[in-house]
């Protein structure tokens, strides 16, 4: 009786792994979205632990960014893994429970139909049922895996191309102000500030749509340590929100970065949404900014000096800058600090600090 209820038992928590471990890859590597799935999160975690525990030694940026850029290609190549090691354990435990024994021979038979080598034949039908079960499993795991590549790293490929433009144009790392110096003083200056954002709106609509539903490619890197996404999407914002808020009309047509400005808070708030980050209260009073009004003085100044016509009302430009930028903020130095980005102006040379994956579920306390 003790033997019947233990083989149930076992059998019933086999079929639990699989299902799970089926589950979390389809999640991960088939739906469009950015599913929160535990064991996903799970592996993510594991890895960067141990990550962590080398950069404590590490001294500099320098240092930090070459250990980090192994990050999330280690994490890619070992989420196949934890799959395929549960799918393992769960279909020997199923074995077991459908008769094979030693638990010896259950686990061999679950290695040789996961990985299709056949050079254990099945006990019977039900037997060879599953591991025709099992082999289909495997196989089709390796291949989303295997098409799954290509995808992920063309969405980085072009994620890369206008954050490498960038550094020409906002220089290294980039800044919100020598952008807009450069664009005023290439030829055609403010037709130049007109048009530029529709690149970069198109952009953020699209990393909104690759990083929400493929989450790694939150963490990978650019080639150059002083490159990052984070940095770039800070610098174009930061632009944005001061062509908006200080510019005056009719030189500059506002609703063309304003628009830019929306795509990109969105785009940073739906990516945190996969990991719970707040997007935050609206501040109450400007001086809550990150940026200080020492710091807008001092970029308005620039921007004067280069050529550009700004409003009068100096004050008023700070109220409306203040506003744009609490829109994105929260979600811009969060990721910062989650990603350990390169400092840069106005987004992480201040992060907020973000240091742990968080591994529960979906209603979980924010990763801070």
């Amino acid at each position: 009786m003790v033997h019947a209820i233990l083989t149930s038992v076992v059998g019933l928590l086999s079929v639990a792994v699989v299902v799970l471990t089926a589950l979390s890859a389809a999640h991960t590597l088939v739906v469009p979205r950015g599913t929160a799935v535990l064991l996903t999160r799970w592996v993510m975690a594991a890895v960067r632990a141990v990550f962590d525990v080398r950069l404590r030694s590490a001294r500099t940026f320098r240092e930090r960014d070459r250990i980090l850029v192994l990050f999330a290609p280690v994490t890619l190549l070992a989420l196949p893994g934890a799959w395929l090691a549960l799918m393992l354990v769960g279909f020997a435990g199923l074995y077991w429970s459908l008769g094979v024994r030693p638990w010896q021979n259950a686990f061999l038979d679950s290695g040789s139909s996961l990985f299709t080598l056949g050079f254990h034949a099945p006990e019977g039908v039900l037997t060879g049922t599953v591991q025709f079960v099992e082999a289909s499993l495997g196989l089709g795991l390796l291949a989303l895996v295997v098409s799954y590549l290509p995808t992920l790293y063309g969405s980085y490929s072009r994620r890369e191309v206008l954050v490498t433009a960038l550094e020409a144009e906002a220089g290294s790392p980039p800044s919100a102000v020598r952008l807009l110096e450069r664009l005023l003083q290439a030829a055609n200056g403010i037709g130049l500030i007109d048009e530029y954002w529709h690149d970069w709106t198109r952009w953020f609509n699209e990393i909104e749509e690759t990083h929400s539903s493929n989450p790694l490619l939150v963490f990978f890197r650019s080639p150059s340590p002083q490159r990052h996404w984070v940095t770039a999407a800070g610098a174009v914002l930061d632009a944005a929100a001061l062509v908006t808020s200080t510019f005056a009309a009719p030189d500059i047509q506002p609703s063309h970065a304003r628009l830019c400005l929306r795509a990109g808070s969105l785009a940073l708030q739906r990516i945190g949404d996969y990991f719970h980050m707040p997007a935050g209260p609206v501040p109450a009073s400007p001086s809550l900014v990150a940026v200080s009004r020492a710091e807008f003085d001092a970029a308005c100044d620039r921007l004067s000096a280069a050529g550009a016509r700004l409003r009068a009302d100096r004050d008023g430009c700070w109220l409306e800058f203040a506003r744009c930028r609490a829109g994105y903020e929260a979600a811009l130095l969060r990721f910062a600090s989650l990603t350990t980005a390169p400092s840069a102006p106005w987004s992480a040379d201040r992060p907020i600090p973000f240091h742990r994956l968080p591994i529960t579920g979906r209603h979980a306390e924010p990763w801070l």
